[in-house]
């Protein structure tokens, strides 16, 4: 038996600096000084992550993912979701045809 995660659509994805700040620094019992050394990156640069001013970039993922030894996909995809409902929000696509491809 597989389960499927359901999450309401209508409910933005959690900012992946919200799980950093909350669950996953804490419990390393680190500083947030100490992880922003420890990543390669100042202290503001992580701050900005932790207050969900910044996103999440590609390279700050692969230091996150070896980090904590999670790997760099779960800081993107959290990423991807959390600016990809934005998106949906913000973007109005109200005059763009939906096409299909032609069976060859």
């Amino acid at each position: 038996m597989t389960f499927v995660a359901r999450r309401n659509r209508a409910r933005c994805p959690t900012h992946p600096g919200v799980l950093l700040r909350e669950d996953v620094i804490p419990a390393t019992g680190r500083t947030k000084s100490e992880i922003a050394g420890l990543l390669g990156i100042s202290r503001q640069h992580l701050y900005d992550i932790l207050g969900e001013r910044k996103p999440v970039s590609p390279s700050v993922a692969v230091r996150l993912g070896k980090l904590f030894g999670d790997g760099a996909g779960v800081w993107t995809r959290m990423q991807a979701a959390y600016d990809t409902w934005h998106a949906e929000q913000n973007e109005d696509v109200s005059g763009i045809p939906t096409i299909r491809a032609k069976a060859a």
